[in-house]
């Protein structure tokens, strides 16, 4: 058993609480590799922001666990080492699937876990994040669940379909359950193609796609069934057009990419919502700067010459989503 505290890493209570209040909304990166995990750390220590490190079932298999667990006590020593003293990092499972996968990430070191039963009949939802509730708060772990379904790909998560959280069973859910957030659903999607042609109108000037707004209302409703809640977003990547249009002239294929517009984002930031989930957005990012190195310099063959700009890149991305979308700088606990 390895506590989390040992590492230096926090749970998701006290910064969800300040966010809440304050009307910004904290950062959840995904991260697969180690250039990911230190763009991150460099962004979120530049900007003294609270940061949560998103980890899959897939990513945790691709990196494996007992790595993953060094590479956050890591993680929280790098911050130090770059002038944060006091960094706030949470490393929290993204997607979890099962009981026992968060009781092992849990066991682990694990933070704060997400059981994702959403696709699930509703009791069964209740009773599967019901019993890793109980299971994690043994701990000090906070756990987020899922009412709704996202559609898109991300990993081992897909729907073809999205369903809007039901605001009626919210109440129910959260006070049979006692988990710490709710993940919604209002429109938004995983991947780097949240949604398709014919959901969206173009833009007449630029040919691209322009997606349909997010269901603000569902998400108003949501919060006065539970005021001052801390609700999440998923599948909350921008897919900037910048991004896709360099991969895409530099051999890439990535036809009507779009994501959510960052004006929603903002206005989902200043309400209950203290958690945005961000992953495609860092994938294009680092795509993108490899693509061109590759294109550029052909015969480059060391790693650090193409993983090097990507990650100055995603670093560069990163910033950006937490002061200018988030608006979760120099918001460290005093």
């Amino acid at each position: 058993m390895v506590n989390y505290k040992d590492l230096g890493l926090v749970n998701t209570r006290e910064m969800f609480k300040r966010a809440i209040n304050g009307g910004w909304a904290v950062p959840a990166f995904n991260f697969n590799n180690m250039e990911q995990l230190q763009a991150i750390i460099m962004a979120s220590s530049e900007t003294k922001s609270p940061v949560i490190l998103q980890v899959s079932k897939g990513a945790r298999n691709y990196a494996n666990q007992t790595l993953l667990r060094y590479m956050a006590q890591g993680a929280v020593e790098y911050a130090k080492e770059l002038g944060c003293e006091h960094p706030e990092i949470v490393l929290h499972l993204d997607h979890g699937d099962s009981f026992e996968l968060c009781k092992s990430c849990v066991d682990f070191g694990f933070s704060s876990v997400m059981i994702d039963g959403s696709s699930l009949p509703y009791d069964e939802n209740v009773a599967l994040t019901a019993k890793v509730v109980e299971y994690a708060h043994k701990y000090d772990v906070t756990v987020e669940g899922e009412l709704g379904v996202l559609a898109g790909v991300e990993d081992e998560v897909a729907s073809e379909e999205s369903h809007y959280t039901k605001p009626e069973e919210v109440i129910d859910f959260t006070s049979k359950t006692g988990v710490d957030s709710l993940a919604i659903s209002i429109g938004t999607s995983h991947g780097a193609y949240k949604f398709k042609p014919e959901q969206c109108t173009r833009d007449p000037k630029t040919g691209r796609l322009v997606p349909p707004p997010l269901a603000f209302d569902v998400l108003d409703e949501v919060m006065v069934k539970l005021p001052g809640f801390p609700i999440v977003l998923h599948g909350s990547s921008s897919v900037p057009q910048e991004y896709v249009d360099i991969i895409n002239s530099n051999g890439g294929k990535l036809p009507d990419a779009v994501g959510i517009p960052e004006e929603q984002l903002r206005k989902a930031a200043k309400s209950a919502v203290c958690k945005i989930n961000i992953d495609s957005d860092s994938r294009l990012a680092f795509t993108a700067a490899v693509r061109r190195v590759f294109a550029e310099k052909p015969g480059e063959f060391d790693p650090r010459k193409y993983c090097g700009p990507a990650r100055e890149e995603m670093v560069k991305m990163y910033k950006h989503k937490i002061i200018n979308v988030l608006g979760s700088d120099n918001k460290l606990a005093q």
